[in-house]
């Protein structure tokens, strides 16, 4: 929440750190506290802590790769999220992609904090790390296609051709390549990255492209799937856009076999497209009006109507702030679980990584309307307490109308 703050309505953002809070409380309280391990003695080789941090996260020493990151902290390495993103893709899609996304967001944590935080924050990754699955011992990345085998092959040659790639400027971009990553062959999606680094595709420009077609997901699930089936595309959107946010900090090449990982998980999710919803799409006579997304909160089933709503009103010139606003709105007055805020905050990411007025960042924003829209209304207690709690300390008397 606190990275999308400023673009919630003011009124909200009080609220939005009430949520916070309460989330650290249920996952702090009675739990006992961590006791750090210590750095290495004596001075080491930065590059000789990286590769040893790797080798014992392959290993699942997390211990030793606890004082080896602390060590390298300690001895104030510049390479440190370069070992750990690296750690986090010399597997297939750690604990379901979990694991690239709480790095990435302990580093968006220490934006926020400040580098001084940096030993306390980073090393509690580490045991998650250690300890995570991997998906190529999974029987879905194995059968009937062999994915893992797919991205081995592709990532063989993966620096020569991006050396080559670097040379050249034929990519159609990554809308383009967005939609031809929701192919439902695994070979074209696999050649589909291939082809982009050849015509000289950005690193950054890849993770877009993944993160845009995870929301493609959302944006076009059928309502006629089961609803638990919503955390599949939300997974896989939410490791995207935590992979994109990780490239444009590290910029680091070994995260392109992410890219990989990425595609092929938003490849596992095509059943969820079969058949499609239908995309709002066509021109709009001025912007739609915003107040009716209040009824689709309130009232279940009001998925595609959400969508329609806000499609309507960016394609139709009104302003995006105030659709961001709306969704944060409606975020924070029901009592939403982890997931939500999630993908709430992923879609506010990727929505300012495309340029104002594209159909990209609409179609974004239409996904997480859907989303909100598929799991409204709740209870909504802790807005009420919070509205209480407000009216108390101006004073006011409850008990009167």
């Amino acid at each position: 929440m606190a990275n999308v703050v400023p673009d919630l309505d003011p009124e909200d953002r009080g609220l939005a750190l009430v949520h916070g809070l309460a989330f650290v409380s249920r996952d702090t309280r009675g739990r006992p506290p961590r006791f750090p391990l210590l750095a290495l003695g004596g001075a080491l080789p930065t590059e000789r802590l990286a590769t040893w941090y790797r080798r014992f996260i392959e290993t699942r020493s997390a211990d030793a790769a606890e004082r080896t990151l602390a060590t390298a902290i300690a001895e104030r390495d510049d390479t440190v999220a370069e070992a750990m993103f690296g750690a986090a893709t010399d597997h297939v899609l750690l604990d379901g992609g979990h694991t690239v996304d709480f790095t990435n967001k302990a580093f968006e944590v220490l934006d926020h904090l400040g580098p001084q935080a940096t030993a306390e924050v980073l090393p509690t990754l580490v045991a998650q790390t250690a300890s995570a699955s991997r998906s190529e011992e999974q029987g879905s990345w194995r059968y009937p296609h062999d994915l893992t085998a797919l991205i081995s092959a592709a990532s063989s040659d993966l620096p020569d051709r991006m050396a080559r790639g670097a040379r050249k400027r034929d990519f159609a971009g990554p809308a383009v390549l967005a939609w031809a990553i929701l192919s439902e062959d695994p070979h074209e999606v696999v050649t589909s990255i291939d082809d982009a680094i050849d015509d000289g595709a950005s690193l950054e420009e890849l993770g877009r492209a993944v993160a845009y077609a995870a929301a493609l997901r959302m944006a076009r699930f059928h309502t006629q799937n089961d609803h638990a089936d919503w955390d599949e595309v939300h997974h896989a959107f939410t490791y995207a856009n935590a992979l994109h946010q990780a490239i444009v900090r590290t910029g680091s090449p070994e995260l392109a076999r992410g890219v990989y990982h990425g595609e092929l998980r938003v490849y596992l999710d095509r059943f969820l497209n079969i058949p499609a919803a239908r995309v709002p799409s066509g021109p709009v006579a001025g912007p739609g009006d915003l107040a009716e997304l209040a009824a689709c909160w309130d009232q279940e089933g009001r998925v595609d109507d959400a969508g329609a709503i806000v499609y309507r009103h960016l394609v139709g010139g009104g302003d995006p702030a105030r659709v961001v606003a709306a969704l944060g709105h409606a975020l924070l007055t029901e009592d939403a679980e982890f997931h939500w805020f999630q993908t709430f905050e992923a879609a506010v990411r990727q929505f300012h990584a495309w340029p104002p007025g594209s159909e990209e960042g609409a179609l974004i924003l239409v996904g997480a309307a859907r989303f909100l829209a598929a799991h409204t209304p709740t209870r909504r207690e802790l807005s009420q307490v919070v509205r209480i709690a407000t009216r108390l300390r101006r004073g006011e008397a409850l008990f009167e109308e």
